[in-house]
């Protein structure tokens, strides 16, 4: 396949580029870099600490630009946070109605972000599974010691 970048691009009846067919089947090779950023890079190659050193000079001079990108660079952005507030206990599949209600409730009032509270209740989601889970293995153990049971008396009588 030819390198040109002008080469023609395979067309269809219409004179129009044929529905699923790129003019550069290869695409773009993994690892490229845009022309501009390799630019960009040579220009500030070595001038890094210099070009750091002046963004703080100009963050503490109250350039809130400059404070901004610094702050970006030291803390970084919070991805979730500790909430506090009250979640009843969940010891039974039947107290989960109630827990995903507070939770609710937090998250209509505004002391939830929508995000947390979609996290809360995926975990006690987790939780009426690992009950249910619970509540499904003692049964099956009651059932095969009841049948268990059954089977002896069944061999006594016989």
């Amino acid at each position: 396949m030819p390198v040109d970048s002008l080469q023609k691009q395979v067309t269809g009846l219409d004179g129009h580029s044929q529905k699923g067919r790129s003019g550069n089947p290869a695409g773009r090779q993994r690892g490229s870099r845009n022309r501009a950023t390799l630019a960009a890079e040579v220009l500030l190659e070595g001038e890094a600490e210099a070009l750091t050193r002046r963004a703080i000079e100009l963050a503490l001079e109250g350039d809130t630009t400059a404070l901004k990108l610094c702050l970006e660079r030291i803390v970084p952005q919070r991805k979730s946070r500790a909430v506090s507030f009250y979640l009843p206990p969940i010891e039974r599949i039947e107290d989960l109605a109630g827990a995903i209600g507070s939770v609710l409730q937090e998250a209509s009032c505004g002391r939830l972000l929508l995000d947390e509270a979609a996290a809360l209740v995926g975990m006690m989601e987790t939780k009426r599974r690992v009950l249910e889970t619970i509540d499904l293995e003692q049964r099956l153990q009651a059932l095969e010691a009841d049948s268990a049971s059954h089977d002896a008396r069944r061999k006594e009588d016989a």
